[in-house]
């Protein structure tokens, strides 16, 4: 078994049709016999025209084989719970994120946005800084693949008190490593009492090697997936969570070039890690991350001066596992069973009130948010390679708000948990348009005929509310 991306080119949805559902039927058409879509997201878009990358996972044969229509299928939420306000932080993996696209760094935006609602739900990529995870206490560590099920409808989220997690880690021809990740593991046991039932060390290892998409965003390739799947499915009673570590191949120059760059470089690791773990939680229905190992001596004793405070904490680490270890402790369980999912105490997406990405970003996480009917806060100063215009899309009134930074973000979050509608806290205040309905003579109707709709009514603005036309 092996994953691989693909860049595929789709119609534009047209009409008033599910863009979701099309998508998935144009996507379906385009991948090869035996391919199973894992993730998916739109690089650029206008309206003619989707330019997509989608990475599939080939010689699906494991214990718990995946259908090909797994990643779209959607359920929608009949009803919204409004008890606690819930919040969604996504910053997308491998796309270049000025905010979060290196090591932990969108960690103090989630610290912002968790202070302002019940629970906030996110990523791996935006809190794991290597060996520091400072996530906020109402947080949900959740891999992406697993939000994005949530969002769909397909699956729902159980808070825990701890799991057990099984650490697999790459064989590697020089044991200082393999040393490190362990110790890594004993550390997070003996400090804040991680339960880790076995480490297995992975011989041959995986085949991890990055590369980069036309759109400049990181991806990858995948292989060996038989061998852990192989182990995962013998200890399959032992662990609630799933920890991987090991090498991903790149050019030797990337680790230079990266702390080079002071930044205008995107991290090429974590395009291939969101691959695998998306398939990994896909698979066994459990939280999983991933962290790379180093390659060789001479990579972990480069002397890289001072680097780009976004980078600071992948210069300093060793073995990048410990976040992923914290993330894993306390990630919550992913129900899929429907009778289960209607349990007290999960989170689905019912429970979520909004949703936050950078600007342009669309993927599955906003697809399904907008169809869901989800409040969306997109960030405009948190760049990204993505390039979509988001106002195109059929949102509902009111349902999408354009911010200029997370600051704004916070400020469109507490007012939506206030109810209050953000545009009134600014001034000056919009006038509403009102439509004064003027019916016809019964024997005017009848004689007039389709022109009575046109003409039956005439509108003018004033400061009160109605039901027809867009209060701005």
């Amino acid at each position: 078994m092996h994953l691989i991306q693909t860049e595929i080119e789709l119609p534009a949805p047209k009409g008033q049709g599910s863009i979701l559902a099309h998508l998935a039927r144009e996507t379906d058409t385009r991948l090869a016999d035996g391919a199973t879509p894992i993730r998916f997201v739109v690089a650029e878009s206008n309206e003619n025209l989707y330019r997509c990358e989608v990475a599939a996972l080939h010689g699906n044969g494991n214990s718990v084989s995946l259908s090909r229509d797994s990643l779209f299928r959607f359920a929608r939420r009949k009803v919204e719970n409004t008890q606690r306000f819930n919040a969604v932080l996504v910053v997308p993996t491998g796309v270049g994120a000025d905010i979060g696209g290196h090591a932990g760094d969108a960690t103090p935006v989630a610290q912002l946005l968790a202070s302002v609602c019940d629970t906030l739900i996110t990523h791996p990529n935006v809190v794991n800084a290597s060996d520091i995870n400072e996530m906020p206490a109402n947080s949900l560590y959740v891999e992406g693949g697993a939000l994005c099920r949530m969002l769909m409808g397909t699956a729902c989220l159980q808070p825990v008190r701890s799991n057990r997690v099984l650490v697999v880690i790459d064989s590697h021809y020089d044991q200082m490593f393999v040393d490190g990740a362990i110790n890594a593991v004993n550390a997070a046991r003996a400090s804040y009492g991680l339960i880790c039932p076995r480490v297995v060390q992975l011989d041959p290892p995986l085949e991890m090697r990055s590369s980069y998409s036309a759109s400049g965003t990181a991806v990858g390739y995948v292989a060996g997936l038989d061998r852990l799947f192989s182990v995962l499915d013998r200890h399959r009673g032992e662990y609630d969570a799933i920890a991987v570590s090991s090498v991903i191949s790149v050019p030797p120059s990337y680790h230079r070039d990266y702390f080079e760059s002071a930044g205008s470089m995107v991290n090429p690791w974590g395009g291939v890690e969101a691959m695998l773990t998306h398939t990994i939680s896909a698979s066994y229905d459990v939280p999983s991350a991933h962290s790379p190992m180093l390659e060789s001596e001479e990579i972990a004793s480069m002397d890289t001066g001072i680097v780009d405070p976004r980078m600071a904490a992948e210069a300093i680490s060793l073995t990048f596992i410990q976040s992923i270890l914290k993330g894993l402790q306390r990630s919550p369980k992913i129900v899929t069973d429907s009778n289960a999912m209607m349990a007290n105490g999960v989170l689905t997406a019912s429970d979520v009130a909004c949703l936050v990405i950078p600007d342009g970003c669309l993927g599955l996480p906003t697809l399904a948010a907008l169809e869901q009917g989800v409040s969306v806060i997109s960030v405009r100063e948190n760049r990204t390679l993505m390039r979509n215009d988001l106002t195109s899309l059929p949102w509902k009134q009111g349902q999408l708000h354009i911010v200029d930074n997370y600051w704004e973000a916070a400020g469109i979050m507490a007012a939506l948990k206030a109810g209050i509608d953000p545009k009134i806290v600014r001034r000056p205040i919009s006038p509403t348009t009102v439509e004064h309905e003027r019916p016809l003579l019964v024997h005017q109707r009848q004689t007039e005929g389709s022109d009575y709709e046109s003409r039956s009514y005439e509108s003018h603005n004033s400061g009160i509310p109605s039901d027809r036309e867009p209060a701005f």
